[in-house]
């Protein structure tokens, strides 16, 4: 009883809102920056159930903003050094690590079964494949991005408009922390931001759903908007897993030789973006784009939108398939 008693005094909270938290199961997708936050959080809180997903191992770099491990840890999967550090300080939380990405073949079924989902991954195309399958499944996603000094953390879906409804385009830039930087202070408060959005969802109280909060610590500007009422795009276009194409798919890969030895299909035709807006899939046939990062398959999309072509998909892969 003594564990939880400083928020059990909450009148938020009591012994009612400690056993909704002990009977939740919170999905996480991301055990980085904003996932150590979200994570030791959400288990310190006395959330019964975390499954959690990463699919990289620690690295030195890290080190700086994702205090939940030690140098003991470089090498080791995030997923599964998170969840030993969760279980350290809290043995009653049920943890399930998988050192595995989250992708569009996965997420349907995962987020069927969640209360809640949080999206820490710093990925885009995860972001927008979460907040497809939530919408679907009418589940509550809390989505957040950090980078440099500033970032956002917000509640979409599960009765409120996804997150595709708000930002509809991907990013102009490709950016993410590695590339631009972060400083750790400021990742760290943005993953706070979505652990506290997730407890008020869980409990009941506040108002999560349907409202960003955004933060600039370099100039130290807090602010933020509701948007409950956005329509959803009204052809939005899906990522897909490779085992998700179809014999009549068009597909396109525009990863050279150099970056993907192997293309995504046999099938597959290489193509530069600059040759892109010479396609001519058949009537009805789906058009299936793939880079990487899926930025690249979104703007030869947009191209090909231009043209009168709108029934399309992409897939981000960084490997061969």
């Amino acid at each position: 009883m003594s564990r939880y008693a400083r928020q059990e005094i909450l009148p938020e909270v009591g012994a009612a809102g400690q056993e909704r938290l002990r009977q939740a199961h919170v999905v996480v997708i991301g055990a980085g920056g904003l996932g150590c936050p979200v994570l030791q959080y959400l288990a310190g809180a006395g959330v019964g159930r975390i499954t959690l997903f990463d699919p990289d191992h620690v690295e030195e770099s890290n080190l700086h903003r994702q205090p939940l491990y030690r140098m003991a840890d470089l090498g080791r999967p995030k997923a599964e050094a998170a969840a030993e550090a969760l279980r350290g300080f809290n043995p009653e939380v049920r943890l399930r690590a998988h050192v595995a990405p989250l992708g569009p073949g996965l997420a349907p079924g995962l987020v069927q079964a969640a209360d809640l989902v949080i999206d820490a991954a710093d990925s885009f195309a995860v972001s927008y494949i979460l907040s497809d399958a939530c919408l679907a499944a009418g589940t509550p996603l809390i989505s957040a991005s950090a980078l440099g000094q500033s970032g956002y953390a917000g509640g979409f879906c599960g009765g409120a408009p996804s997150l595709r409804a708000v930002f509809p385009d991907l990013p102009t830039s490709g950016a993410t922390c590695a590339t631009a930087g972060v400083l750790g202070p400021a990742v760290g408060m943005i993953g706070s931001l979505q652990a506290q959005l997730a407890l008020q969802l869980l409990l009941g109280t506040g108002a999560p759903l349907g409202r960003v909060v955004s933060v600039d610590l370099a100039t130290m500007r807090f602010g933020g908007f509701t948007f409950l009422g956005s329509p959803e795009p009204a052809r939005p276009w899906p990522f897909l897993a490779p085992a998700m194409l179809r014999p009549d798919d068009l597909v396109i890969e525009l990863r050279d030789a150099a970056e993907a030895p192997c293309p995504i299909t046999p099938e597959a035709l290489r193509l530069p973006m600059e040759e892109v807006p010479g396609l001519t899939p058949a009537p009805g046939q789906r058009l299936v784009l793939c880079c990487a990062s899926g930025l690249r398959a979104w703007r030869a999309g947009l191209t090909l939108q231009a043209q009168g072509i709108e029934n399309m998909s992409i897939i981000a892969a960084k490997a061969c398939a």
